[in-house]
């Protein structure tokens, strides 16, 4: 083997250069140069690789919501900034389970330094990543998250707590109350049987699919969301106070219940979203926004995985690990920069186009780079024909 290929295997695996440092000015570059017509969200999502063996840093069997099952895999918690159509990720804490947390010879060998080998719930990771993020003085106007973390009352009072507004997604099965409830240990009935000792609420909850079945069409409001690549996408909306609350905390909190329905390929698709946000400080149109942003964070996800092999990677160590995302968000700095920079006349730029453009012009080394760039025009113009041929019939 060369030189440089075990150069390059030092420089990931073994060279002592800072991954959070390298993070820490990829966020900063996408928070300073992030456009502000429109609200800015940092948003907060897992992703997880399917791995093999048990030697790779974090692998165990759990939740992989790549193959939306438990699975051998990696799993991490990662933030992203996004406004309208620009998005890419800032952060990230690769996610210990306790099979590796309480195995000290794993660890040993992996190199987990001293200070990161407590136990964490994803949850705890996200926790970190908001509050380290606001520590450097990222700029972004709300959060939003996937249901794993809007699901979770203890993390999402602890962002109400900071006075920063969130919308979250939630699974259907998400219980709400409709009143507020009271929260209280019950008074002994009598002196047969074991004291109470459990908390319960006073009032009965109902399941957010439940409720949604008992609105009508007139409960519902039409909004444009977001673009797409034919249009813009509207969808119904349905706003509701409710209060929630996770059978540990000593009180419910109050939400906004956002209930969107959208029609794809004929069939109707319901998804619900809970945040502290409400409709005097933002507008319905503002909400469904924010609500709809987590479509570009998935997307950025895609196009690191699919353009940039975010979910090839084959290091086995804690260092090495941190080096290679640190990487994947600094070349995702780069394709964000460009699609600022020639959004102007090319809206419709992607990831690939991009990939395209550097391997004709690095790799193949061709003097006339024009001929890669009329193919990738004429994919725009063909896609642009989708997007007027769609204003033409609404």
């Amino acid at each position: 083997m060369s030189d440089d290929y075990f150069g390059l295997q030092h420089f990931i695996s073994d060279s002592p250069w800072d991954a959070q440092e390298l993070m820490d000015h990829v966020s900063l570059e996408v928070s300073s140069n992030m456009p502000n017509q429109k609200l800015i969200g940092l948003h907060i999502d897992e992703s997880g690789n399917r791995k093999k063996g048990k030697h790779s840093i974090g692998v165990a069997p759990q939740y992989c919501g790549n193959v939306g099952k438990i699975d051998n895999s990696q799993v991490a918690v990662f933030a992203a900034l996004s406004q309208g159509d620009f998005a890419s990720i800032i952060d990230s804490k690769l996610y210990l389970p306790k099979s590796w947390t309480d195995n000290k010879a794993r660890l040993d060998k992996a190199k987990v330094p001293q200070e990161k080998r407590a136990f964490k719930t994803k949850q705890e990771l996200a926790l970190d990543i908001i509050n380290h993020q606001i520590s450097l003085g990222t700029k972004f106007d709300y959060i939003g998250g996937d249901a794993y973390y809007g699901a979770d009352q203890k993390l999402t009072d602890a962002i109400d707590q900071m006075a920063i507004a969130f919308l979250m997604d939630v699974r259907e099965n998400q219980h709400i109350f409709l009143e507020k409830p009271e929260i209280q240990v019950p008074k002994r009935k009598s002196n047969r049987g074991r004291k109470p000792s459990k908390l319960k609420a006073d009032k009965t909850s109902i399941s957010v699919s439940e409720y949604q079945k008992t609105l009508t069409q007139d409960d519902f409001q039409e909004l444009k969301v977001r673009n797409t690549a034919k249009g813009k996408l509207k969808c119904l909306y349905h706003f509701a106070t409710v209060y929630i609350w996770d059978g540990e905390s000593h009180h419910a909190s109050k939400r906004l219940l956002v209930i969107r329905k959208s029609i794809k390929k004929r069939k109707v698709e319901i998804s619900y979203a809970l945040g502290n946000v409400d409709l005097v400080q933002y507008t319905p149109e503002a909400i469904a926004y924010m609500q709809a942003q987590r479509f570009f964070i998935e997307h950025t996800f895609k196009e690191a995985k699919s353009v940039l092999g975010m979910h090839q990677f084959q290091t086995r160590k804690w260092l090495a690990w941190y080096h290679q995302i640190a990487l994947n968000m600094l070349l995702l700095l780069f394709i964000f920069r460009e699609k600022l920079l020639n959004f102007k006349n090319f809206p419709l730029l992607s990831a690939w186009d991009i990939r395209q453009l550097m391997q004709v012009l690095i790799i193949c080394e061709m003097n006339d780079p024009d001929k890669i760039l009329e193919l990738i025009l004429k994919r725009h113009l063909i896609r642009q024909k989708d997007i007027n041929r769609y204003y033409s019939n609404n």
